[in-house]
């Protein structure tokens, strides 16, 4: 699996680098932009998009620019986290925050640029139908917006210094990884030419699964090596953060992922698809160490 997704990161990687070329003019801002794109990101939902589309068709790839338009939304989304006004880090994945390489402007109008070009990179590719690209956008905006992404993060800045159990939790996560982890698996399928019913039982594990990599983040963050992370380990208890661990203990919290994990083990089954790359790909991700 290690070999897998490193082979498909490569043509993700080529993908992105490849349409900011085509999308933007040299510059400082192209450079902040692609400061943040190079930053050594997983590109686990433009994964989890292919692998569910190979899971469940053999024809010719048509989710090129949808998944390169959801890296390019979870990249904007980290360059505003990490500003100032909302989480100030100034470290993201062991090198200097967006507006701590360049400046707090350049970081927004990056992270403005990365949104934008996202849909526009969509409703411009020949291979989609109208239909598809409709759906795409619709999800996708939705996915990222005021009742997704967006409303997770609002959540997750109001509950910063109080008391949070762990459904308030939950509600947070859901919406802002759980959000766009779904619509990366449900797009593959749809794309992938699946009907309403089997969406909406992928839209159910996506959710699930986007728990099961909360929860994994979560642990690691308290047993996790910090080379491999890229950041120090019990940041989240020293940044006074609710996390699973802290609301329900270590096995607590381990507890907590198996009853997911066995929720998306359930879905994938009744569809057929066990054995399948996206099957095994969620399983890496429960698993993985950073």
């Amino acid at each position: 699996m290690k070999k897998y997704i490193q082979e498909q990161k490569d043509w993700i990687d080529k993908e992105v680098y490849k349409r900011i070329e085509e999308l933007t003019e040299e510059g400082r801002l192209r450079d902040a932009i692609m400061y943040s794109m190079e930053a050594g990101g997983k590109r686990l939902r433009p994964l989890l998009m292919k692998a569910t589309f190979d899971s469940f068709s053999s024809e010719k790839p048509v989710y090129i620019s949808a998944a390169v338009a959801l890296e390019m939304v979870h990249t904007y989304s980290l360059i505003h986290d990490d500003l100032p006004a909302m989480d100030d880090d100034d470290l993201r994945r062991g090198q200097k925050t967006n507006h701590k390489e360049f400046d707090e402007a350049t970081a927004i109008l990056a992270g403005d640029s990365l949104l934008t070009m996202s849909f526009e990179m969509i409703t411009a590719d020949a291979h989609l139908t109208s239909d598809q690209k409709v759906f795409i956008v619709q999800q996708l905006s939705a996915a990222a917006g005021p009742k997704g992404m967006v409303s997770g993060q609002m959540w997750d800045m109001q509950h910063e210094d109080l008391e949070t159990d762990v459904e308030t939790l939950k509600t947070i996560h859901l919406n802002k990884t759980g959000r766009l982890i779904a619509f990366s698996i449900v797009t593959g399928g749809y794309l992938a030419g699946l009907q309403e019913n089997s969406l909406k039982k992928l839209r159910e594990a996506g959710a699930a699964v986007g728990l099961i990599f909360q929860i994994q983040d979560d642990i690691l963050d308290v047993t996790g090596d910090k080379e491999k992370l890229g950041k120090p380990v019990g940041s989240d208890e020293s940044n006074k953060k609710s996390t699973y661990p802290k609301l329900l203990g270590l096995e607590g919290a381990k507890q907590e992922k198996q009853k997911y994990e066995k929720t998306v083990e359930s879905i994938l089954r009744e569809l057929e698809a066990e054995g399948t790359p996206v099957a095994e790909l969620i399983s890496y991700m429960s698993q993985r160490e950073y």
